[in-house]
Formats: C-alpha cells, sequence, structure tokens
C-alpha cells in the first residue's frame, strides 16, 4: 500500500479532517524527536573532529526545535488515546511510558555532567524513541 493510499484510507474511513491532522501533528513531532536524534548521532563525531565543543553547541540548538516536537507528540499522543476508542488502550498506555522515558532519557543527557551520564541518558532517549515510533506502526 503507498503513502498516498494510506493516508486516502485514513481520510476516507474517518472522514475526520481533525484525524487527519491529529495524525499529522503526530508523525510531524516524532519525526523531529527521532529524527533529529538520529542526526545529532550521525554528526557528533564529525562536529567533535572540528571543535571539541562544537556537539554541546549544536545540541543546544537542537534542543530548540527537538523539545517543542516532544511537547506536540505528547500532547498528539494522549489527544490519540483519548480519540480513538477502538485502539489497544494498554498498548496505547505502555508507548506513551516509553515515549516518556525516550523524555527522561534526553533530560539526563543535557543534565549530566559524566561520559557515563551523557552515555546512557543519550542511548536511553534514542532507544526509546525508535520503539515508541515502531510501537506507533504496531497501533496503526
Amino acid at each position: 500500500m503507498n503513502n498516498l493510499h494510506v493516508l486516502g484510507a485514513v481520510a476516507s474511513d474517518s472522514h475526520d479532517t481533525v484525524t487527519v491532522i491529529r495524525l499529522f501533528l503526530h508523525v510531524l513531532g516524532a519525526s523531529v524527536w527521532v529524527g533529529g536524534q538520529i542526526v545529532m548521532m550521525g554528526l557528533v563525531p564529525t562536529l567533535r573532529k572540528i571543535d571539541a565543543d562544537l556537539p554541546r553547541k549544536a545540541a543546544a540548538a537542537f534542543n530548540l526545535v527537538a523539545w517543542p516536537g516532544f511537547g506536540v507528540t505528547v500532547l498528539t499522543g494522549v489527544w490519540n488515546m483519548l480519540a480513538r476508542s477502538n485502539l489497544d488502550q494498554t498498548l496505547l498506555g505502555v508507548k506513551l511510558l516509553i515515549v516518556l522515558l525516550s523524555g527522561a532519557g534526553a533530560f539526563i543527557h543535557i543534565v549530566g555532567k559524566s561520559k557515563v551520564a551523557l552515555a546512557i541518558g543519550g542511548t536511553m532517549s534514542g532507544l526509546f524513541a525508535i520503539v515508541a515510533m515502531y510501537m506507533g506502526l504496531l497501533l496503526h
């Protein structure tokens, strides 16, 4: 099934523009949060070669976009839970918990001072973000 067909199925099944907007915002927020982390992971080694402090500066700039994306993802995730009674609410709850663990990992990464804290926080954030995205596909 191609992407346009999937979007058309969402629109025709629900006949509800609000549903399409809600899902679009959710995917957009998750793309910023998850995709941004993957991009940062790829950039850090190169940035570090240019200037040891550059990864920290890039991360600070990324946070200005990432956290709003995270917020949109959480809010639209809760909205999804409230709007769709036919979805597995337990699985949705587990997904929300995993999303929150991703956020907690990012917070640990931001405030961490040691290499261990940075590594644990970054790993938690990225891994839980990817798992949450996969769970979103399971829920669809």
